[in-house]
C-alpha cells in the first residue's frame, strides 16, 4: 500500500478514519497513478459531487508532522488559518526528525543558507519566546558550544567568510597551534581529500597540516523530535489540529488542489495543501502532477549517524566544540554523557544509497557505514576506541538535485512544498514556517512569485530573503557542496 509520509516509516503502520469530510465536485482528478494505489482505496475514495467553490473544511492541511510541518502549522494557526496536519507516524518528529543530528551552524555556500541560519540561531537561544510559553512536556535547549570547520586542500573558505562578515557573524581563523590549543583531542593532520577505508590510499601518512575557523555561536539542540513537540503545542495554542497514524493516499484537484484522501476513504478538503512530508516528498508531487513543472526535484536517500564513547579531551564538558571535517568527509560531535555522534558528509568515494520506497529501507547501522565514520574519526582522533559491533541507527533524507530545500509554490495552484529539507534545514525550522507563510499569503493574494519572488525581512536581524533562491525552477546552484553540508 502508498503511504505518504513525513520522516522514515516502518512497514505496516495502519491508518485511522475518522470525521467527515464534505464531498467534492463531479470533475476534480484523483492522480496520477491508480497503479500506485489499491483497488480498494481508489474504490473507497471516489470524489463525489460538491460544489466547486467550496472553499474547503480546513483553511490548510500540512502532510507531514515533522519538524518542518510543525513550524508551518505553528505560522499559519497564527495566521488565524484553520490548519490540519497529516502524519502517518505515531506523534510528532517520529520520523527523519527523530534521527537529526540537531546541529545548528552558518556555513553554507549562499547569503541566503547563511542568513536563514544565523535568524534561527537567535530563535533557538530564546526558544520559549518563539514558542509563546513553555511546552508542560518539556524543552528542547540549545547547547551553544561553537563549531570548527576544518578546511580541505584547496577549498576556499573565504567565500563563506565573506558571507560571514557581510551578515556580522563571529568567528576565528584557527593556524595549527591554536587547534591543538583549543581541541586537544584532534590530529590536525591533512589527509585529504577523503578516501575509502578499504584503499590502501586511506592509511598514508597525512601530509602537511589542516586550518580550520571557528564559530563560536554554533552548537546543537539536545532532544530533536521534543523540538518537534514544542511546535506541535505551540501550533496546538493557536487552533491547530492533528491527526497523526494517518494515512494520505491520493490527492484532490481540478483547477486547484481541493484536499486529499485518506487510506480509510475519508476526503479531507482544503483550500490549501502543503508537502512537508520528508523522504515521501516525490510520492506526494507525484500524486498532485506537479512534478513536470519542477527543475528540481527531491528523492530519498538512506544514511547513518552512529554512536561512541568519546575520549576525555573531547567532550561538552571539556570545551569541545562539534567539528565539521571536510578534510575527512565526516562530522561529529560531542553530547552530554561521556558519548560523542559521527556522520558522513558523502565524500566522492563512498556510494549513495538512493532509496525507491521509502517504506523499505534497513534501520539498523551496517558495517560499511560504520566502518567508513568511524575510521575516519580514528584517524582524526587517536585516542578514540572503535568497538567491533555497530552502533547507532539507519533513517531517510529527503534530498534535492542540489541539496538545497525547495519553499514554493506549484504548478497547480493552492499546492505548495516544503521539501528536501532532510540533512542541513533542522537549525532553519524557526523560520521555515515564515518562509511558507510569506509564499502562500503573496500567492493566494493574486503574487506572481515565480516572476517576481517574495522578499521576506527577518524579524530578528532584520535580513533581508529573496525566497526565489529556493524556487523549485531554480538553476541547480553550481557552489552546493552536494552534501549534508548544503
Amino acid at each position: 500500500m502508498l503511504h505518504i509520509c513525513s520522516g522514515f516509516a516502518q512497514q505496516g503502520r495502519g491508518g485511522t478514519g475518522g470525521g467527515g469530510g464534505k464531498p467534492g465536485t463531479d470533475d476534480l482528478e484523483m492522480g496520477p497513478s491508480a497503479l500506485l494505489v489499491p483497488v480498494a482505496v481508489r474504490e473507497n475514495a471516489a470524489v463525489t459531487d460538491t460544489s466547486a467553490d467550496l472553499a474547503g473544511t480546513y483553511d490548510a492541511v500540512i502532510v507531514g508532522g515533522g519538524l518542518v510541518g510543525c513550524s508551518i502549522a505553528h505560522e499559519l494557526a497564527r495566521s488565524g488559518r484553520r490548519t490540519l496536519v497529516l502524519d502517518e507516524g505515531p506523534a510528532a518528529g517520529a520520523g527523519s526528525t527523530s534521527s537529526s543530528s540537531a546541529i545548528v551552524r552558518f556555513h553554507y555556500s549562499t547569503f541566503e543558507g547563511v542568513a536563514a541560519a544565523w535568524e534561527s540561531k537567535f530563535a533557538w537561544e530564546t526558544w520559549a519566546d518563539h514558542l509563546g510559553g513553555m511546552d508542560p512536556a518539556g524543552m528542547a535547549t540549545f547547547h551553544r558550544i561553537g563549531g570548527v570547520v576544518l578546511e580541505p586542500p584547496g577549498w576556499d573558505s573565504s567565500r563563506i567568510l565573506h558571507l560571514y562578515d557581510r551578515i556580522g557573524i563571529p568567528y576565528e581563523r584557527w593556524d595549527t597551534e591554536t587547534l591543538h590549543a583549543r581541541m586537544p583531542a584532534i590530529d590536525a593532520g591533512r589527509f585529504g581529500p577523503p578516501k575509502s577505508v578499504e584503499s590502501d590510499e586511506f592509511w598514508e601518512e597525512s601530509t602537511g597540516e589542516v586550518r580550520a575557523f571557528f564559530q563560536p555561536d554554533g552548537g546543537y539542540v539536545d532532544d530533536p523530535q521534543l523540538a518537534a513537540h514544542n511546535l506541535f503545542w505551540a501550533a496546538k495554542q493557536h487552533g491547530a489540529e492533528f491527526r497523526f497514524r494517518t494515512e494520505v493516499v491520493n490527492v484532490i484537484r481540478d483547477d486547484r488542489v481541493r484536499g486529499m484522501v485518506l487510506a480509510s476513504g475519508e476526503q479531507i478538503l482544503a483550500s490549501i495543501v502543503i508537502n512537508a512530508t520528508g523522504p515521501g516528498s516525490s510520492v506526494l508531487n507525484e500524486l498532485a502532477h506537479v512534478v513536470d513543472d519542477m527543475n528540481v526535484r527531491t528523492r530519498p536517500l538512506r544514511q547513518e549517524v552512529h554512536t561512541l564513547s568519546s575520549p576525555p579531551s573531547f567532550s561538552e564538558e571539556s570545551g569541545s566544540a562539534f567539528v565539521a571535517d571536510l578534510d575527512m568527509g565526516t562530522y561529529y560531535r560531542p553530547q552530554r554523557g561521556g558519548t560523542l555522534i559521527v556522520g558522513g558528509m558523502e565524500p566522492e568515494c563512498d556510494p549513495l544509497e538512493w532509496v525507491e520506497d521509502p517504506h523499505h529501507y534497513t534501520e539498523t547501522p551496517t558495517p560499511e557505514a560504520w566502518d567508513a565514520n568511524t575510521l575516519r574519526l580514528a584517524r582524526r582522533m587517536p585516542e578514540l576506541t572503535v568497538p567491533n559491533r555497530p552502533k547507532g541507527l539507519g533513517a531517510l533524507y529527503d534530498v534535492s538535485d542540489d541539496w538545497l530545500p525547495i519553499y514554493d509554490r506549484s504548478s497547480l495552484p493552492g499546492y505548495y512544498m516544503a521539501i528536501g529539507t532532510s540533512g542541513n534545514q533542522f537549525k532553519n525550522a524557526p523560520v521555515i514556517g515564515l518562509f511558507l507563510r510569506a509564499i502562500i499569503d503573496h500567492v493566494e493574494d493574486g503574487h506572481d512569485h515565480d516572476a517576481d519572488p517574495v522578499q521576506l525581512r527577518l524579524p530578528r536581524t532584520g535580513l533581508v530573503l529573496n525566497l526565489g533562491h529556493y524556487s523549485r525552477r531554480r538553476e541547480r546552484n553550481p557552489l552546493s557542496s552536494n552534501s549534508v553540508n548544503g
